[in-house]
């Protein structure tokens, strides 16, 4: 049996659905928006997103600086034709995973806690 749209898969799954539990029409945004928790929840995202952003810019950054700056680094031979420069660049990626990581354990670990509290009691808030 074929079950069409994302609710459709989640009943199926035996998961709960958001639109299940809460009517689009009962929601009171501008008090959800004002709820402390609410807040505190959008402070700690927006802290981590600010905070991994700036990481991510200036390691972006340092590439080309060092490449300009500091050539006779990037030009040392690590292994064969293999020098400090490609492995430096190589190594963005591993930070844009890095990052990536970071971000997802954080959502899974607290945001996700946060938001489903929050979710749970949204009908209540006035």
């Amino acid at each position: 049996m074929y079950f069409y749209g994302r609710a459709g898969m989640m009943k199926k799954r035996g998961w709960s659905c958001v639109e299940e539990v809460v009517s689009k029409a009962e929601m009171n945004w501008l008090a959800i928006d004002a709820d402390p928790r609410f807040q505190l929840l959008q402070r700690k995202k927006l802290s981590l997103l600010w905070g991994l952003m700036a990481f991510s810019v200036v390691y972006y950054f340092l590439l080309p600086v060092g490449a300009a700056y500091y050539q006779e680094l990037f030009k040392i031979k690590v292994w064969g034709p293999v020098n400090v420069g490609i492995l430096f660049a190589l190594s963005e990626f591993v930070v844009a995973w890095t990052i990536a990581g970071v971000y997802a354990k954080r959502a899974n670990k607290t945001f996700d806690a946060m938001a489903a509290e929050i979710i749970k009691d949204a009908h209540n808030i006035k």
